[in-house]
């Protein structure tokens, strides 16, 4: 089954698990850092929009808002919950909008589900103006590696919690089950495998942000008694130099 069918699937369980105020890494973490970052831009463009969830919040603050996504599932409930964005069902890699037309572009916890991801950094570095930003959300690709995890060390005296590091410098995609009989597909790609593809379309780190998990969280995980130290989100703020 191709990553578009997995996703069409199982839209569903994105949507009930993640979006209209759910999760807690998005409506204290992630929607806070999006709507700060991209305060006072005027065009902004979602890719991989979802539900719109970050779209609704950006109009709220102002944005002309545009959001795509290649699954139907995503854009059907995106429409229907409203609230400002207008959608549009299209792929990172070819995305429906002009040259140079966007002030900023907002991708979140989507390129870990891309294969073409030269092609879609080279789509947003098109339709960015010169200097628009692009606020890039990924999983930690060092410390959400696959294989890494929690390793309770009774080995030792007195016994150590420690998070293990998978192999973090091979590419490699995978198909995962997240949930009991939903399979969604990953690709890991160490951090400078991205960093140069941005260099590489005069995009230019600006800011980088490693965020603690928040607290609401971490309440959940009571287990992972040091779970404050190890972020699972990283956000970069890149500026288009030309």
């Amino acid at each position: 089954m191709s990553n578009g069918e997995l996703w069409e699937r199982h839209a569903q369980w994105w949507i009930n698990g993640f979006t209209d105020g759910v999760d807690p890494e998005y409506t204290d973490q992630i929607i806070p850092i999006a709507v700060s970052e991209l305060a006072g831009m005027k065009t902004v463009l979602d890719v991989g929009c979802g539900d719109g969830q970050i779209g609704r919040a950006l109009s709220a603050n102002g944005a002309a808002v545009v959001g795509v996504d290649p699954t139907w599932g995503q854009i059907s409930v995106a429409a229907e919950r409203g609230n400002g964005p207008l959608y549009a069902c299209a792929s990172a890699s070819n995305l429906p909008v002009a040259n140079a037309s966007c002030d900023a572009v907002l991708a979140c916890l989507v390129f870990e589900h891309i294969d073409a991801v030269d092609s879609a950094i080279a789509e947003i570095s098109r339709v960015l103006k010169p200097g628009g930003m692009f606020a890039f959300f990924l999983n930690h690709p060092l410390l959400q590696t696959p294989g890494s995890g929690w390793i309770d060390d009774h080995f030792v005296e007195p016994p150590e919690q420690y998070w293990r590091i998978g192999a973090y410098l091979v590419e490699t995609a995978s198909i995962e089950e997240v949930e009991k009989d939903v399979f969604i597909r990953f690709v890991h790609r160490p951090l400078s495998r991205y960093i140069n593809a941005l260099s590489e379309h005069s995009l230019v780190l600006e800011q980088m942000i490693e965020p603690s998990p928040p607290e609401s969280f971490l309440e959940k995980a009571p287990e992972y008694r040091l779970a404050h130290t190890i972020p699972r989100l990283l956000y970069l703020r890149l500026r288009k130099v030309l």
